[in-house]
């Protein structure tokens, strides 16, 4: 039978924690990328109120398999396995919280930028040392960390391949929120139990209106928010949330996800 890297649980509070769990290091495999994959598609045709995904206690993920890596044809199928995997994750209509403990570096690091929020460790080390095997990043790393923590700050850490603390995670904004060290994912779980209770319609659509409109220019995205700001009205949490906000002030609806 073939082994399982990756494991779902749906908790009571309606957060699914997704693990990795390939020893030793959490070596994003293209059999572990594809596992990942086929979770995702479950959550999809099910969704819950909130994801978070985690590694092991010391290495959240050390990044691609390199044992696997060959020449240009092993590559593509890296790059392609890759990119379903982080952009099923990125697209997934729930908020998606990675909970770092330990070393994300590489494809690990490039799973932690394609979710919504990152909690790291205080112990937590973020790199893209691809460059030091005369490589560049092949799951976002180019991409999706230049739209968090800009240019300048991208190219540089892509660049050298340097690694980074989570103080200076946190202080470029790769890096949400600091925990101390063995409870980041207990701080991961909390914020997603928060949003799993939440307004679920209109957190989807502010997540779909924050993406979409950094992907195009400034008038598309105002044009999908105002949109979506519309379609939120008719929802039955919108309707909940207006009349506590009159009747009792705000923070004190009680939603339903609908």
């Amino acid at each position: 039978m073939a082994n399982t890297f990756v494991h779902v649980d749906r908790r009571s509070d309606g957060v699914a924690l997704i693990t990795l769990d390939r020893p030793k290091a959490n070596a994003l495999s293209v059999e572990l990328l594809g596992q990942l994959e086929e979770v995702l598609d479950r959550l999809s045709a099910d969704l819950p109120g909130a994801v978070v995904v985690t590694g092991g206690p010391k290495i959240f993920a050390a990044g691609a398999d390199i044992a696997g890596f060959g020449g240009p044809d092993e590559a593509a199928v890296y790059a392609r396995q890759f990119r379903a995997s982080f952009d099923k994750l990125a697209s997934l209509p729930r908020t998606v919280i990675a909970a770092v403990a330990g070393y994300a570096l590489g494809g690990g690091c490039e799973l932690a930028l394609a979710c919504d929020l990152r909690v790291a460790s205080e112990k937590a080390r973020f790199g893209q040392p691809e460059i030091l095997l005369g490589l560049i990043p092949g799951a976002g790393g180019t991409q999706r960390l230049s739209r968090l923590v800009g240019a300048g700050r991208a190219k540089e850490l892509v660049l050298t391949g340097r690694q980074i603390d989570a103080a200076e995670a946190h202080a470029i904004g790769l890096v949400e929120r600091v925990a101390p060290a063995g409870e980041e994912l207990v701080a991961a779980l909390a914020l997603a139990a928060d949003l799993a209770a939440g307004p679920l319609v209109a957190g989807a659509y502010a997540k779909r209106a924050i993406d979409a409109g950094l992907d195009g220019p400034l008038a598309a995205g105002l044009d999908l928010e105002q949109e979506l700001f519309v379609d939120v009205f008719r929802t039955e949490d919108a309707g909940a949330g207006v009349a506590s906000f009159l009747a009792h002030g705000p923070g004190r609806a009680a939603f339903t996800g609908r």
